[in-house]
This record gives structure tokens, C-alpha cells and sequence, in this order.
């Protein structure tokens, strides 16, 4: 049994945008095929840039504010209550489109390489 509480975390940056924080409730490792469950914090205007995974797949969990998920060119509005799964191999960049924080609770599962 693992409980993680939220407010207890410390913050991290994104690896794809340092400015935007998050905190890591799970690693890789602690369960299987799981790499990471997150809650990252977008402030008005921030962009995780574009980017793709090859070997984990994300799912992304608006909990508040509004944005954009751009998927392979197509762009997802980012509503509160929207849930979003990227496959391996899809590109991806999330912008903060509104005028408040945008706020995602997000995880993603290893999965084995295509050959």
C-alpha cells in the first residue's frame, strides 16, 4: 500500500517547459509499467513543448482551467473533466490557452518499443 498526499510533495519542473511545476505522487518503479503520476501546473500562457514518447503512453486529467493538446497537428480543447490518452509515438504539446491556471493530474505507462 503506498498513500501519497498531495500537499505534503515538493515541487519539480517539466522536463519539456522548467517554468511549469508539478508534483510527483508516483515514479517509475513503484508500480508496475506505471512511469510517473503527476499533477503539473500551467500558468496562463505556458507550453509543454512538442514531443513524443516511443516507449509510454500519457493520460492527461484536466482538474481546472483551460487549454489545448495538440496531438500529430490536431488540436483538443483542454476542458475541465477532459480526459485525454496519448499512444507512443504521437507528438504532443499542451499550451495554457485561458486566463488561469491550467491545472492536469496526468500518468503515463511504459510499453514495449515498436520494432
Amino acid at each position: 500500500m503506498k498513500r501519497i498526499a498531495l500537499n505534503d510533495l515538493p515541487e519539480e519542473s517539466v522536463s519539456h517547459n522548467p517554468a511549469i511545476k508539478k508534483k510527483v505522487m508516483l515514479r517509475l518503479g513503484e508500480l508496475p509499467h506505471l512511469t510517473n503520476f503527476s499533477q503539473a501546473r500551467f500558468a496562463p500562457g505556458q507550453v509543454a513543448a512538442a514531443h513524443a514518447h516511443t516507449d509510454m503512453c500519457e493520460v492527461f486529467f484536466v482538474e481546472a482551467g483551460a487549454g489545448l493538446i495538440c496531438i500529430d497537428s490536431q488540436e483538443y480543447a483542454l476542458t475541465v473533466g477532459t480526459c485525454v490518452a496519448v499512444e507512443p509515438g504521437e507528438q504532443h504539446e499542451v499550451r495554457n490557452t485561458g486566463s488561469e491556471e491550467l491545472v492536469l493530474t496526468y500518468f503515463g505507462l511504459r510499453v514495449e518499443p515498436s520494432q
